[in-house]
């Protein structure tokens, strides 16, 4: 409806401005809208990056502004409007999986302060309750002293109340045997295995083709990306049990998205790409003008404002 001002309208314009005015800003953003799909054409090779449907995903969360891997991350991704947020996941002694990068946590926690006698420190040494007394957070920041190492599931349930989608990378599977069932396990006790969640919220990737095979055997439904740059002769074979193919951004040149594309994953689908790890706005556009479909990044912001993108990656079977 248009409102066109005339004399007798002007004095009830003035006061429905001033209402709107007093109107107190929500103190949080809305939750995040489920996109609309993106048309096949979007998703055609060489297509400018305008009109394609480019994918801002948070690595380990907005891991720029925030604790990497910590639920303040996926906050603060949350707090930006990204939907997408990557994670890695490790498995404790006691088998609780865990998310954090490292198989060590000397990096991101206090841990050499709290058990100076347990080098080197390795995630698969510790139970999950001795993890839960680390701090995550100080080596980032005074403001985030406390920030624990989240479970997973502590991590999927905060994705959830967020509206959000999860890139779920295995880290070091060979470390962890039967982490793909344990892992395939939390997600269907937290709901995440379901019809909607396996068709538009969740996508496992890895460095590992064996662990991607032994996710695409126990799950077909669930799609899959493995890291790397394999060579263009190769992708049928990884095609099989990938439904992406997910190279280092250094390594993508337009041939190369082209080769992927020729492909179709297990699903009948052509295979996708996202390509890590891009934080500045130029080389985040020129990704897309290659044709990726999306871009991981400690700063999403700044990609996402870069190509315009929606959310993507949404209704793909």
């Amino acid at each position: 409806m248009s409102l066109r001002p005339t004399a007798l309208l002007g004095p009830l314009l003035g006061a429905f401005a001033l209402v709107l005015t007093a109107a107190p800003a929500p103190a949080r953003p809305a939750p995040l809208a489920d996109p609309v799909l993106p048309s096949p054409a979007a998703h055609a090779v060489g297509h400018p990056a305008a009109a394609r449907d480019v994918v801002a995903i948070a690595h380990r969360g907005a891991s720029a502004y925030s604790p990497e891997n910590t639920l303040a991350a996926v906050d603060a991704a949350r707090d930006l409007g990204i939907i997408w947020v990557e994670n890695d996941v490790q498995r404790t002694r006691d088998g609780e999986l865990v998310v954090l990068h490292d198989p060590t946590l000397s990096r991101t926690t206090n841990v050499e302060e709290v058990f100076p006698d347990r080098a080197p420190w390795n995630v698969a040494d510790f139970t999950a309750a001795e993890i839960a007394r680390l701090d995550a957070g100080s080596w980032f920041g005074p403001q985030y002293a406390g920030e624990r190492v989240p479970t997973l599931d502590q991590f999927l349930e905060r994705i959830s109340d967020h509206h959000q989608k999860l890139l779920l990378e295995i880290k070091k599977p060979e470390l962890y045997p039967g982490i793909e069932q344990d892992i395939l396990d939390t997600l269907r006790e937290e709901g995440w295995l379901d019809a909607y969640h396996v068709r538009r919220q969740l996508i496992v990737q890895s460095f590992s083709a064996d662990a991607l095979r032994r996710v695409h055997a126990l799950k077909p439904a669930v799609k899959t990306g493995f890291l790397g740059t394999p060579d263009p002769d190769e992708l049928s074979a990884y095609a099989r049990f990938a439904d992406q193919i997910n190279p280092r951004y250094t390594t993508v040149t337009s041939e190369y998205v082209d080769a992927v594309r020729a492909v179709r994953g297990p699903h009948g689908r052509r295979l996708e790409m996202f390509t890590w790890t891009v934080d500045d706005g130029p080389t985040a556009a020129r990704m897309a003008d290659l044709g990726v479909d999306g871009v991981i990044s400690n700063r999403p912001d700044v990609v996402r404002d870069a190509v315009s993108a929606g959310d993507g990656a949404g209704d793909w079977r």
